[in-house]
Formats: structure tokens, sequence, C-alpha cells
């Protein structure tokens, strides 16, 4: 895969000394968290302020995923930066990639990529914990718009993987709300529709345990292009929610 640069981050880059791989993997910066050290290799998280922009930068090193096309793995990074690529030409709302690029050096196989920062927009989980606190149209602009979310990256073929409210961003756009996703990783196509959709779906309304019926009937609506067949999704999620709770 050959090296990204988005165009409209070029220029900053370029004049900050960042436009290439060897000195985004220099940089000296703060870990936002403790690395992940999963799958053999190490995966780490920094933020980068660049005057008039930020970026959130990842760099790991042998942290591969394997899959039947990449049966010796790659960096999880390329697959999340395809992911994010795909999700723009298919205009689902998500996170925007600046720059990435990946290496092999003796020993190790590196990868560096590096995301436009979502400042001015929170994730569903802030949303939650304050829900009894904020207004009754602020709470339906926010269940609509997690619907309208899910609507189009369904409707575009594509299953999230990890819907969950920790992983959708929302911010205020007028008396409504716009949504979209972080944490592409997981992406695959829908294969086995209404089963895909049920599975992607029914974990965001388990972690938003605070949702009444009435909320998960409003994201619903605002889902569904067909009112009529609501009653069936609400049956077949509440199943699956179900199941899920006595595996417990």
């Amino acid at each position: 895969m050959n090296d990204f640069i988005a165009s409209e981050d070029r220029a900053l880059l370029e004049r900050h000394g960042l436009a290439d791989f060897d000195a985004l993997w220099a940089l000296t910066l703060e870990a936002v968290d403790e690395p992940n050290t999963e799958r053999g290799g190490w995966s780490s998280v920094y933020r980068l302020d660049l005057g008039e922009a930020a970026y959130y930068l990842k760099r790991q090193s042998n942290h591969l995923t394997r899959s039947l096309l990449q049966p010796f793995g790659e960096p999880t990074f390329a697959r999340e930066f395809r992911n994010i690529q795909r999700y723009r030409k298919l205009g689902i709302p998500a996170l925007q990639a600046a720059f990435f690029a990946e290496r092999r050096v003796p020993g190790e196989r590196r990868a560096v990529l590096l995301t436009r920062a979502l400042d001015g927009w929170l994730d569903l989980d802030h949303w939650l914990a304050g829900w009894g606190a904020l207004p009754q149209t602020e709470r339906q602009a926010i269940l609509e718009a997690c619907g309208e979310l899910a609507q189009r990256l369904h409707q575009a073929g594509q299953m999230h993987g990890c819907f969950y409210p920790k992983h959708i961003f929302l911010r205020h756009a007028g008396e409504a709300f716009q949504a979209q996703l972080i944490d592409l990783e997981k992406t695959r196509p829908l294969l086995f529709g209404m089963r895909d959709r049920v599975k992607d779906l029914e974990p965001l309304l388990r972690r938003a345990a605070i949702w009444s019926e009435a909320d998960i009937r409003r994201l619903l609506g605002a889902y569904l292009p067909d009112q009529a067949g609501l009653e069936s999704w609400w049956q077949r999620l509440g199943a699956r929610r179900r199941h899920k709770e006595a595996r417990r």
C-alpha cells in the first residue's frame, strides 16, 4: 500500500515537517492511554496539536491482524485505514484519515495512522451519563441521529461490528444532532441481511441500558424506512438481548 496523505492536510503537515513516515514515527509525544500490547506487538495513540488543527497519531509495531486475504498478517491500522476510506467513499459519516503509511524494518512491521481529532464532538457515553437531565427534545434528537447513522451504515452494505456508545460521536447541529463513527477495524460487509443488522444494533441497545422502550422505538423509527416493520424489529432485538444476557 502506498503512503497516503490527504490533500486537505498536506500543506499543514509539510509546514511542520511532518508529511512523511519517519518524521511522524520519531515525533516525541505523550500517549493518551496505555499501549495495547496484544497480538504480539504494541500499538499506541497520541494527540498532536498543530496550532489551527488537531490530530490523533497512532503508531504500532508488529501489531498484526490475520485474515483469509492476509494469512501472514498485516498491521491493524492498514485494515482500519482501508475501512476509513471505504466509509468516505460510501458516504458513511466517520473519522477522517490525514496520513497513513507502513514500513518493514528488520524484525518489525511498523504502521502510522493520523486521523483528524473530533474536537467539538462527544461520544454517546457522555450523553447517556446525563440522560435523565437532558431536555426531551435533545434526547429525541440524539435517538434520531443514532438511528439515521445506523440506517446509512446498513444501507451502504456495511456492518460496523462494534456499534457501541463509545464509538458513536455526536454534536449539536441547530436543533438536531450530527453523528459519526470511529473504530472501524472490525467493519465488514453485511453478509446475512437482517441477522447482521440485528447483531450490529443490539449491543448498542444493551449498553444504553438507560433507554426506555419509548426511546428505543424512536431510534428504530429513524432507522426503519418502513414503520410497519418496527414491531418485528423490536421482537428480534429483544430476543437477541435476552439470549446474550442468559449467556453471562
